[in-house]
């Protein structure tokens, strides 16, 4: 049999609850030791009490103090920016290793299918955000095929969605989401928008990927965005296409072009258009909470990743 490695998470809101239920139900490789957060009246709480899981409503100096910290090896923060900075401090002092899913993007950001081994060692590594999660892969797989010049994501949530660490966040979620369509989508500049929906019923996480490139092979790069998709529906199956991949071209007076290199501008010109869908898998939210699903799957699938690169170094050292 093999030993799981043991895991705690901060934040007993939405992100940090659907995570912990995540790990009880899915994960073969990772053990949730403890959930911690500040509020003891928490649902967050509530529920891991009732799943016989360790809990302090004293942050993360509660969670140190517990007997459970001992053996745990990765810390998932799913608090807010402000908060992680102290709490990566403390952790990292006492050698663990950090899965941040807050914007604060004090390690490098990582999304699992475009650099998910990129990583592995690093201290304290950052999930970007809901929106950089579902869209990053998809400038990525245009990326791959032809020269991104602007890439650009609107996602879109339901209101029900966002709790307040989320609406605390979002002016760090447009900044990080922005730095990381072009340090890990691959485009030579990046603009991210977040939009909270309130339409009652609450509406499933929408996103939209714009791409500008120069002249490009239509078939290559929507094959690149088909695969893209399905390896991100191998962690989380609600993500999909909504329509087929989009190539409008750029005439010479739109405005479009002053976004592409002085050198390009007078050459041909594609808008590449990518419309998903991302449903939740309805663990601890409704399915419409797809934005917190892919998070959580995400940081899941990390955590995974580098628990066993480090279980392999182990046997091999």
């Amino acid at each position: 049999m093999t030993t799981k490695t043991k895991v705690a998470v901060i934040g007993s809101g939405n992100i940090g609850t659907d995570l912990m239920i995540k790990i009880l139900r899915l994960s073969e490789t990772l053990e949730i030791a403890a959930l911690a957060g500040i509020d003891p009246e928490s649902d967050g709480l509530a529920r891991a009490r009732r799943l016989k899981v360790a809990t302090t409503h004293e942050g993360v100096d509660g969670l140190v103090r517990m007997a459970e910290f001992a053996d745990v090896r990765y810390v998932f923060d799913a608090t807010s920016a402000g908060a992680h900075r102290r709490h990566d401090e403390v952790l990292r002092s006492l050698g663990r290793t950090v899965v941040d899913l807050t914007p604060a993007a004090l390690g490098p950001y990582v999304v699992p299918p475009v650099n998910g081994a990129a990583h592995l060692d690093a201290p304290n590594v950052n999930m970007v955000t809901c929106g950089g999660q579902a869209t990053i892969p998809v400038v990525a797989a245009v990326a791959a095929v032809t020269p991104v010049h602007y890439g650009e994501i609107v996602a879109s949530i339901s209101s029900r969605s966002a709790g307040p660490g989320t609406r605390a966040n979002i002016d760090e979620f447009t900044e990080t989401t922005s730095a990381a369509i072009e340090r890990v989508g691959g485009a030579a500049r990046g603009k991210a928008i977040i939009i909270l929906n309130p339409a009652e019923p609450p509406l499933i996480m929408r996103d939209t990927v714009h791409c500008l490139v120069g002249d490009c092979d239509d078939a290559a790069v929507t094959a690149s965005v088909e695969d893209m998709v399905a390896r991100v529906q191998t962690y989380v199956p609600g993500y999909r296409l909504k329509q087929k991949v989009q190539f409008d071209p750029v005439p010479s007076d739109d405005p479009l072009r002053s976004l592409l290199p002085a050198a390009a501008r007078s050459g041909p010109a594609t808008k590449v258009s990518v419309f998903l869908e991302v449903a939740g898998a309805a663990h601890y939210l409704p399915a419409y909470a797809g934005n917190l699903d892919i998070m959580t799957s995400a940081a899941l699938r990390t955590a995974e990743r580098m628990a066993a690169h480090h279980t392999t170094e182990a046997v091999t050292a």
